[in-house]
């Protein structure tokens, strides 16, 4: 019953997603023609078959059983629909090809405009709401690197002390957002290595890689493999390893069987390596965290400082088979409010606040640089340098990702909407028949030469364009599939 329930929440949220995504689209396209006056047949979020609508003036108001899209029908204009009958006749004033070329690029154009209005309204209503945290990049002077990852292909190694990415100063720790990191064309970190700077190059294929990743690890909010968290416990779950050793929230581990542990990452591979067999395990625990006295059951003594003591006791990792790997028990540092204050005194976490015209303005950059993103991956693609299977989702992803954005909470969840708004804008406005970019094609062809396509010219298009992006969407939903 709960699994039923978690799938039922979850399509609920994909498709109220969905809806906000199309409708905004469509109705770009609905007040411009109207606004023109265009008559307007039918505005559908959704495909036929038609589950219900009701007829108000000219237009009919409907929703389709298919939630993958959504239309809007203006008399005279040759569409989805691919109605030519009207072709034969001389234009009505009312209609889309009786008007002016300019007012019908607008009209086309206008949902795509809608799409990064929204991308706008919801980056910067974020911003305003939730105000803007994160780490000042000079505080983190040295990172962890997973070997074989994402950050080591780049050459990044333990130790680097990150300075520049991309060519600028590098400011904020969250640049190393992979969405941030992908911009430049080429990718580049410039770091402080064992007193020398050295600028690191990434792989050509860095796009791929990176969803390669994401695909094992949908956690990584940083470029994967990449850490910068030390090792302190911000939860124990109950009867594990950790909790029968006695480890409790704010301890920070220090060694294992004498290797010393300066980063979460670190004691992770270290308890891996290991696969299960007992090891000593060290921790410090601050006086704020006094409890009874170690030794008489738990963990013995090892020294006392000015500050707190230093335990130790023999541990065995569990194997986990569904992360298939060996866990002690423990959650990070972000898990309990005790390591996130140690967290941000450690690292000086900063908090900026915005005003509606600044998160306005914010809202603005963060959906270029989300546009700038996907046409860089869109060329790199088309230029052979990263993989289309590897580089793009499809309809199954999309759900996934929002069911997951939508469980983390409202923020998280329009994060994605707007995200996946300034991405619909993109690719429809790509040119290809039977997009809006496709039809804007024919516009400007006409505006530059004063001659119209002839209408069975434009048939042939949609219908060419209509079977690719059907065999498109096929391959990405297989696509998807094969990655789950």
């Amino acid at each position: 019953m709960e699994l039923l329930l978690s799938i039922l929440t979850s399509t609920l949220w994909v498709l109220l997603a969905l809806t906000i995504l199309v409708f905004i689209h469509e109705l770009g396209h609905f007040l411009t023609a109207k606004y023109f006056g265009m008559r307007v047949e039918r505005f559908s979020i959704g495909f036929p078959p038609t589950l219900f609508g009701r007829k108000y003036g000219d237009t009919e108001y409907a929703v389709g059983a298919t939630p993958l899209g959504g239309y809007v029908k203006i008399t005279g204009m040759i569409d989805e629909s691919l109605d030519t009958d009207h072709t034969e006749e001389e234009p009505e004033p009312w209609e889309f090809r009786a008007k002016p070329v300019w007012q019908r690029i607008v009209v086309i154009t206008a949902g795509v405009a809608f799409n990064a209005l929204l991308a706008i309204v919801v980056f910067g209503g974020l911003r305003w709401s939730e105000g803007d945290t994160y780490i000042p990049a000079e505080n983190v002077e040295q990172v962890y690197v997973e070997e074989g990852s994402v950050a080591y292909d780049v050459g990044l190694r333990t130790g680097d002390h990150i300075l520049k990415v991309n060519g600028t100063s590098f400011e904020r720790f969250d640049q190393m957002d992979p969405s941030s990191l992908i911009a430049a064309d080429s990718m580049t970190v410039t770091v402080m290595r064992d007193g020398e700077r050295q600028t690191l190059v990434g792989p050509s294929d860095i796009i791929s890689r990176l969803s390669r990743a994401r695909d094992d690890d949908r956690r990584s909010r940083y470029l994967p493999g990449l850490g910068f968290q030390p090792p302190l416990v911000g939860g124990v779950l109950k009867d594990s390893p950790a909790d029968s050793a006695e480890l409790r929230v704010g301890d920070r581990v220090l060694a294992i069987q004498g290797d010393t542990v300066r980063f979460w990452q670190e004691m992770s591979d270290m308890l891996q390596a290991a696969e299960g067999t007992p090891v000593e395990v060290r921790w410090f625990r601050p006086d704020s965290l006094a409890d009874s006295a170690p030794g008489e059951a738990g963990p013995i003594l090892v020294r006392r400082t000015d500050e707190g003591r230093i335990l130790a006791a023999e541990v065995a990792a569990e194997y986990d088979k569904d992360r298939d790997r060996y866990l002690l028990g423990i959650r990070g540092p972000g898990g309990n409010q005790i390591t996130r204050q140690t967290m941000f005194e450690k690292f000086g976490v900063r908090t900026k606040s915005y005003s509606s015209l600044g998160a306005l303005k914010a809202g603005v950059v963060d959906t270029w640089t989300y546009g700038r993103n996907i046409v860089v991956t869109l060329k790199r693609i088309a230029t052979g340098r990263d993989s289309l299977r590897d580089s793009l989702g499809g309809p199954v992803m999309i759900a996934e990702v929002t069911s997951e954005a939508a469980s983390a909470g409202l923020g998280p969840y329009w994060r994605i909407i707007g995200a996946l708004s300034i991405t619909l804008a993109i690719m429809n406005i790509l040119p290809i028949p039977a997009l809006d970019g496709g039809q804007l094609l024919f516009l400007l062809y006409e505006a530059v030469t004063r001659r119209r396509p002839s209408a069975r010219v434009r048939l042939v298009a949609q219908q060419v364009g209509m079977i690719l992006l059907i065999g498109f969407m096929a391959f990405l939903i297989f696509n998807d599939i094969l990655r789950l």
